[in-house]
């Protein structure tokens, strides 16, 4: 059978390094040279190339698609509609199959597949698709969260109605708090849609299979779940899709749902050839979900000396047109949705919509950046009605190991927010902006400014984050370590269906099988449905779920090793170290290479973390979350206030990992999360008029650059979580959270402006 070229293969981890050092990446040098092999350079000989039709309105039916005149146009092989799909017409990431294949009858968004195309050539592709004709019937699109809300029935984009999910959550007496309260402050708060932006756009190559299945190379967040839906639209069995994970180009929650997979699929299937799809930019925007937009009102009351009393809140997420993540997403906006603060009487009531805009699921904070974001402003409004200081109302609110959260759950294990506040405040303050290098202010080179008209501004923000699945899922990632002498020294081989979408898993994987095992020598075999399930690269679970399979897959693997070299030896007291089998009472008693000889030993353990629950229909109680992680973020700015122009001068994060396993790889999680937080504060959103995307293109959806990113002062705590595999907490999303929120208060203390939307545009402050 004939193989991509550039087909991703095993990977030996470089040099040594074992948990808590910062090995070298072996695909670090690939990326920065260019030679990394993503799923857009899959190739095989005799390849056709795919192509899709998708739908230029928001919401309309399809009265008449001819595809006559694309299947006319030399070079194309084939041209499919939804009556081609060989099974199930519709799938869905969460349960819920509520998304077609390809439109049947009417689109919902703009954007969504309506035809395929396969050709000899992409251009060929393109132009065929351009040649199909579709009549339409437009219709009034929905996109009104607030209206579904206050009547789903009427607004309702789906059959099932409006409503996703409605998540209350209740504890104490709101109204007994308003009794008691002696400050109350008010907020509407509303953040935009964010783009997860990857570099890497959606890509991969389907091979028509021996066995009447299909090999699929794609770029994917989770194996098994995509396998779940894609085999069962092909017609096929789930052992007929041999999925194997081709290069990633970044992911932050957008590669959880499908784009390409099926469409290539039925496209081999259908023509009996190899077929590549790679989206560009333009298309990309439409083919991967998005973050949900929110509407939140909160009101919160308080004691004069800050002391929080009740919190009354409402949080409404646009969903779109599909089920998507949407729930979980609802769920952890719920849960969360007054942050780490003790508050005895608390009201939230947070809904999902659908509506015709675009389609949202999985983003980075997943449901928690959006509450984050509501909450901190109301915590720096509430310090400013009590005469306070933003540090010192969040301190006196603070949760600690003990607390009780909003859902009911108590915090088990350390949570240091006051010791992390206090750090916090006590960071050097960066110094003036050298005034002579234009970068270092608002507006840059383009010179609008040379320091007349810029303010500074300092701002606060503390974000909690659930780590892993939530509310009962049973929630497991699969490890195989096969031990053997290759070439006369011990060789680990580590199999796991987890994706490497960019934070470094492929490293620790290696990392932690040195650790087990006492060897050097390590070898990571590529991502594949050959091995159990390793659940999505999302939620901050891998180090913690993946990590842990590894883990106990090795302890196993050096069980099996030193029951033989008891055997042989006669020793009950053995362990492994540096590539020798040492007894505690006589020292080294042989080299492992000697006691394995010609045996392989290999074991296969899945990991499951701790269990949870659903969140109570009614009340919103129950122990919904696995673990949970806290960071707090300062940001100081310098803001043109005739302009309205930001420069981001410093950021200063303090964050609590339980325990640092690659120091490299975590100040890098933090640096982007902080920096994805950023583009939301000031400058990254989808633009949505009457359901139509107006900027799918990085000409018009900025994100941050170099010049952008200002340094960053890291303080790192570790205060190990029990429960965690070597006590380590899931750090990836926590500063996604609190950058938002402590950028915008910056830029409030530096206006004077309330700022209650993000990103924050020139016009919120000049107007």
């Amino acid at each position: 059978m004939a193989v991509p070229v550039k087909s991703p293969g095993r990977v030996a981890a470089p040099g040594g390094g074992g948990v808590g050092e910062s090995p070298l990446r072996p695909d670090g040098a690939l990326k920065v040279a260019g030679e990394f092999a993503y799923a857009s350079d899959l190739w095989m000989d005799g390849m056709l190339w795919g192509s899709t039709l998708r739908s230029p309105h928001a919401r309309a039916r399809i009265v008449a698609l001819n595809i006559g005149p694309a299947l006319a146009l030399p070079g194309v092989r084939a041209v499919l509609t939804s009556d081609d799909v060989p099974g199930k017409k519709y799938f869905g990431i969460d349960h819920t199959e509520d998304q077609p294949v390809l439109a049947i009858g009417e689109v919902r968004h703009q954007g969504e597949p309506v035809a395929l195309v396969a050709a000899d050539h992409p251009e060929t592709a393109r132009r065929a698709v351009e040649l199909i004709d579709v009549e339409w019937d437009v219709l009034e699109p929905i996109t009104d969260a607030r209206a579904v809300v206050a009547d789903p029935g009427l607004h309702r984009v789906q059959q099932r109605g409006g409503i996703v999910r409605y998540q209350p959550v209740r504890v104490g007496s709101v109204e007994r708090g308003r009794e008691e309260a002696e400050v109350v402050v008010t907020g509407d708060y509303e953040v935009g849609i964010q783009d997860q932006a990857f570099l890497g756009p959606e890509a991969g190559l389907a091979v028509p299979a021996e066995d009447g299945g299909l090999d699929l190379y794609v770029a994917t967040q989770w194996i098994h779940n995509d396998l779940k839906q894609i085999a069962p639209c092909l017609g096929l069995r789930d052992d007929q899709v041999h999925m194997t994970m081709a290069g990633v180009g970044g992911a932050f929650g957008g590669r959880e749902d499908l784009s390409m997979q099926i469409h290539a699929g039925m496209l081999a299937l259908h023509t009996g050839r190899p077929v590549k799809m790679s989206y560009n930019r333009y298309e990309s925007f439409f083919g991967h979900v998005h973050r949900h937009p929110a509407l939140m009102r909160y009101e919160y009351g308080a004691k004069r000396d800050g002391t929080l009393v009740y919190a009354d809140v409402e949080i409404i997420l646009d969903g779109g047109a599909y089920t998507s993540s949407t729930m979980n997403v609802v769920g952890n906006a719920a849960s969360l949705g007054v942050g780490p603060y003790e508050i005895p009487h608390i009201k939230i009531d947070a809904y999902g919509v659908y509506t015709n805009n675009p389609p949202c699921g999985a983003m980075r904070g997943f449901g928690a950046v959006q509450a984050c974001f509501a909450y901190e402003s109301m915590m720096d409004r509430l310090a400013e009605a009590c005469g306070i200081g933003p540090v010192e109302v969040r301190h006196r609110n603070a949760v600690a190991q003990g607390s009780v959260l909003a859902n009911g759950q108590v915090i088990d294990s350390p949570a240091p927010l006051a010791e992390m506040l206090e750090r916090l405040e006590a960071m050097p303050l960066p110094g003036v902006a050298d005034l002579t290098d234009l970068r270092n202010l608002p507006g840059g080179a383009s010179q609008t400014t040379h320091g007349e008209g810029v303010v500074r501004g300092i701002g606060y923000g503390v974000g909690l984050k659930n780590i892993c699945f939530s509310e009962g899922f049973d929630d497991l990632s699969t490890a195989r370590v096969r031990l053997e002498v290759i070439g006369g020294e011990p060789t680990a081989l580590v199999h796991t269906a987890a994706a490497e979408v960019g934070q470094g898993l492929v490293t620790l994987k290696a990392q932690i099988a040195r650790t087990e095992l006492g060897i050097e020598r390590v070898v990571i075999a590529p991502a594949d449905n050959r091995v159990g399930d390793a659940g999505s690269s999302s939620a901050s679970r891998q180090s913690y779920m993946t990590g842990g399979a590894v883990k106990t897959a090795c302890e196993a693997v050096r069980a099996r090793v030193l029951d033989l070299a008891g055997a042989r030896f006669g020793l009950d007291d053995l362990t492994l170290l540096g590539g020798s089998v040492v007894s505690r009472a006589q020292g080294a008693v042989a080299t492992l290479a000697e006691v394995l000889g010609d045996a392989v030993v290999e074991e296969t353990r899945e990991y499951h973390h701790r269990p949870t629950q659903p969140m109570d229909p009614a009340t919103g109680q129950g122990n919904s979350h696995t673990q949970l992680a806290l960071c707090v973020h300062r940001a100081v700015v310098d803001v043109d206030v005739d302009l309205g122009l930001v420069k981001v001068v410093e950021l200063a994060a303090v964050q609590d990992v339980g325990k640092i396993l690659n120091r490299l790889s975590l100040e890098g999680q933090i640096h982007g999360g902080s920096a994805q937080g950023l583009g939301l504060a000031v400058m990254e959103e989808i633009v949505v008029q009457d359901g139509l995307v107006r900027n799918p293109s990085f000409t018009d959806y900025l994100i941050p650059t170099i010049l952008d990113m200002p340094p960053m002062r890291l303080d790192i705590l570790e205060n190990p979580d029990p429960n965690a595999p070597y006590g380590l907490r899931g750090a990836g999303e926590p500063p996604t959270l609190s950058s938002t929120p402590a950028i915008v208060a910056a830029v409030r203390d530096a206006t004077g402006k309330a700022l209650t939307r993000v990103p924050v545009r020139p016009e919120h402050i000049v107007a």
